[in-house]
């Protein structure tokens, strides 16, 4: 029976989303997007602080511009080789290590 705001039953957002990552292929799924999406907003972040555009960081990391559109959106999984040039042409050095999940943010 609904209550007087006609809401009775319904769920939250955020219980939807909590259901939802219940499931393990959606929970790694969703945790893939949000690996994606962090890596390429920290990428087009150090870009732009430096002045570049989007091509000009292409052509410096051997990548047509499209491809570093994409991965700054959030678009693609990068390899380790890609993420390295892109880290060489930001003047940067890629760093990759494991974190016990206790410590991790």
């Amino acid at each position: 029976m609904k209550g007087d705001d006609g809401m009775a039953g319904r769920k939250t957002w955020q219980e939807l989303r909590a259901e939802a990552l219940d499931d393990p292929g959606a929970c790694a799924a969703y945790e893939a997007t949000r690996f994606r999406f962090e890596l390429g907003r920290a990428v087009r972040e150090r870009r732009e602080a430096l002045g570049m555009s989007q091509a000009r960081l292409a052509q410096a990391a051997g990548l047509q511009q499209p491809a570093v559109a994409r991965f700054e959106a959030g678009g693609t999984m990068p390899t380790l080789p890609m993420l390295d040039r892109l880290a060489t042409a930001l003047g940067m050095r890629l760093q990759v290590g494991f974190e016990p999940l206790d410590r991790a943010g």
